[in-house]
């Protein structure tokens, strides 16, 4: 369980279309085996410490002759920002993916003194 210890907390939401292969023959859509695709997120405003980050797919556009395989999740989340990575394997063909995504966790508050 991640503890946030401090009184003030923010929570930042996104959405973002990661690929869109069918329009240009990209390897989601017309390759074979394990396959991956990173799109870097970089938060408005830093947290204090590296938030918790859900990711989710929020539209999926797949072939249907063809198995649907598909991994979504977080990775190298920092106070700035974090990776969406998309994997997919065998013989799926996905056309394209957008992934949602909130981030909570501790952030500076009016009422934190700064000391210099």
């Amino acid at each position: 369980m991640k503890r946030i210890t401090t009184s003030s907390f923010g929570i930042e939401q996104g959405s973002r279309v990661l690929f869109s292969d069918f329009a240009d023959g990209g390897s989601m859509w017309t390759g074979q085996g394990p396959r991956e695709s990173r799109f870097i997120v970089s938060f408005k405003e830093p947290f204090l410490d590296p938030p918790v980050v859900m990711v989710g797919i929020s539209m999926w556009d797949m072939d249907n002759k063809h198995n649907s395989r598909a991994d979504i999740s977080a990775d190298a989340v920092t106070e700035k920002g974090f990776h969406i990575v998309f994997r997919t394997w065998g013989d799926t063909r996905v056309a394209r993916i957008r992934a949602d995504w909130t981030a909570i966790g501790p952030v500076r508050s009016e009422d934190d003194w700064v000391l210099e």
